[in-house]
């Protein structure tokens, strides 16, 4: 409890301050308050996760605080809006970028989340993304919209292209979450309003999934296909959020894509439309396969292991001969 609330009181002191000072303690008291959440079931592989967190957290805020009192330092102002250093635009944007998990400082992000728990998992997917992406939205009108748009490309990329070879269900999360993320960063400097409905959206299909995937105990492809028998309406609600959050018509997650390329070509960013529209179908393949494996009827016990007792073993009773 105490945790859960040191979270919404860190997020809430990040979204309502005005001074980078408030920020940065906001930003300081989430990931105090997420590492023992990560570290809980005291596996060696979580501990791992939650060394890793705390590291990259640890660089990223020392970034935006070198990035703060930079541009403190050259205008003599500490208000978020006020960035006008170059120097400090840039280290912002590479703290925030750590922040997210933004390519090319993504590494970390797959691993935490594969030594977290899936509650955890959804926690560090959706609500310790939005502190960050407020920031990201208060000083969208300092940062070199090229250098964005770049990021955010790499993003779509890096998370169709690595989520395609995956077979656990947090890692194949992780790589869309990174997907996401360049949606979201490549419209902020044009429409802030559209990259705050998308994460929305993204946070409440990320959340249906997470949670049916927790109920059922699904960490991998093998399992998520049997995990019908346990339930089968479960399943059902699944496969629909996957396909939305692949962005497919006529559900939800295709109304943020829509919009995005409907401003990027307002933009006369046609390329760049076209380049992320094409990218996303990446995204879409491991979407599918995951929707295909939880719709699969195979009986639970499906793989060769669980047969093995069946299959005699012959007894060699020939004695050895000198």
């Amino acid at each position: 409890f105490i945790l859960m609330l040191s979270l919404t009181l860190g997020t809430m002191i990040t979204i309502t301050s005005n001074h980078w000072v408030t920020a940065w303690a906001g930003l300081e008291i989430n990931t105090l308050a997420i590492i023992p959440l990560i570290s809980k079931s005291h596996h060696p592989r979580a501990i791992e996760a939650a060394t890793k967190y705390f590291l990259t957290q640890a660089t990223a805020s020392a970034l935006m605080l070198f990035s703060s009192m930079t541009n403190a330092w050259s205008s003599g102002q500490w208000d978020i809006t006020q960035l006008t250093n170059p120097s400090s635009c840039l280290l912002l944007t590479a703290a925030i970028a750590i922040k997210l998990g933004l390519t090319p400082f993504h590494f970390w992000f797959p691993e935490v989340l594969q030594g977290s728990s899936l509650t955890t998992a959804l926690l560090l997917s959706t609500a310790m993304k939005f502190p960050p992406t407020t920031i990201l939205l208060l000083t969208s009108h300092s940062l070199n919209p090229t250098l964005l748009s770049t990021m955010a490309i790499m993003s779509i990329a890096l998370g169709g292209w690595m989520g395609l070879n995956q077979t656990q269900t947090r890692k194949i999360l992780a790589f869309s979450s990174i997907s996401h993320l360049g949606w979201m960063t490549i419209i902020i400097t044009y429409n802030p309003k559209l990259t705050l409905l998308t994460f929305y959206l993204y946070s409440l299909m990320t959340t249906s999934i997470f949670l049916s995937m927790n109920s059922t105990n699904t960490l991998k492809l093998s399992t998520l296909m049997t995990s019908w028998t346990k339930a089968p309406m479960l399943n059902t609600t699944l496969m629909l959020t996957l396909l939305s959050l692949a962005g497919l018509p006529p559900l939800t997650g295709f109304l943020p894509k829509w919009l995005i390329i409907q401003e990027l070509t307002k933009q006369e960013m046609t390329t760049t439309a076209t380049i992320i529209s094409m990218l996303s179908l990446l995204g879409l393949f491991f979407y599918l396969r995951l929707t295909y494996c939880s719709t699969i009827t195979l009986p639970p016990n499906s793989s060769n292991k669980m047969k093995q007792w069946s299959i005699k073993k012959p007894v060699n009773t020939l004695t050895p001969t000198l």
